[in-house]
């Protein structure tokens, strides 16, 4: 169903100091991850200057932001950070950008921004494209989507999609989900880069959720070979070639990281 080769992420947004963050980053490139991805929450560490001190201490790992809120931040604003790290970055900065997670709304009003209407803040968000499209073309841009605004806002302008859904449904609700995006990308779909975020890798459970949700596609068992056949499966089948995964799981994935990335 694709052609794009497997990459996978790292997504972290906490360190107690530099030397753990850099120590993070490094680890994170040597087990041959893609991108390291720093949220965009009061509670984690600023994005921008995250990923620039990770870009620093590192010279094949990308950066990004997973997911900027769009509502946060003028559209004129993200475009000079990402056009700043491009250039620090020598081009290993890419842009994350989605229309507010759940709890979003609570930092907008602590930072004194209008959060805004669903409405709103999808138009912010493709401003924001397009103000980072004319600062720094080059910067590959994802856009976290679900729903239909969402995903074809994401057909027209992303470079990657990353599949917006809970822990627990099953392909077959992802193959819906990829049918509409489909339908909404025409003849964009095969260039789109198709990205999931696991919420698990093995037995334990992420530390916001009390127990693994059974059969999931955010789940994700088994030995190492095991894992590497069904991320070889789901992207036969879905398309699904860019995986993430909490920095919780970076050692857990590794194996499979080492077997696929780049394949």
């Amino acid at each position: 169903m694709t052609d794009h080769p497997f990459r996978f992420g790292v997504v972290a947004g906490h360190a107690s100091d530099a030397a753990a963050w850099t120590s993070l980053a490094r680890r994170a490139e040597s087990a041959g991850y893609a991108t390291l991805l720093i949220p965009d929450t009061l509670r984690t560490l600023s994005p921008f200057a995250a990923a620039a001190a990770a870009a620093a201490v590192t010279t094949t790992l990308r950066v990004g932001t997973f997911v900027l809120s769009a509502p946060n931040r003028a559209p004129e604003h993200v475009a000079w950070e990402a056009a700043t790290l491009r250039a620090l970055s020598s081009g290993r900065f890419e842009l994350g950008l989605g229309a507010g997670r759940p709890g979003a709304e609570e930092d907008a009003a602590r930072l004194g921004v209008p959060f805004g209407t669903p409405g709103e803040r999808i138009e912010r968000l493709s401003r924001t494209a397009d103000a980072v499209r004319d600062a720094a073309p080059d910067v590959r841009l994802l856009v976290a989507a679900a729903g239909a605004r969402l995903l074809r806002l994401a057909a027209r302008k992303a470079d990657t999609v990353a599949l917006g859904l809970p822990p627990n449904v099953g392909e077959e609700q992802v193959a819906a989900k990829l049918d509409e995006l489909y339908e909404l990308a025409g003849d964009r779909f095969h260039a789109l880069e198709l990205n999931l975020n696991l919420h698990a890798v093995g037995d334990e459970p992420p530390a916001w959720m009390p127990r693994l949700a059974p059969g999931g596609v955010g789940v994700l068992k088994g030995s190492p070979q095991e894992m590497a056949d069904t991320l070889r499966r789901r992207r036969d089948r879905l398309g699904i070639s860019y995986v993430s995964v909490s920095a919780q799981y970076l050692d857990a994935l590794a194996p499979v990281v080492g077997l696929l990335a780049g394949t």
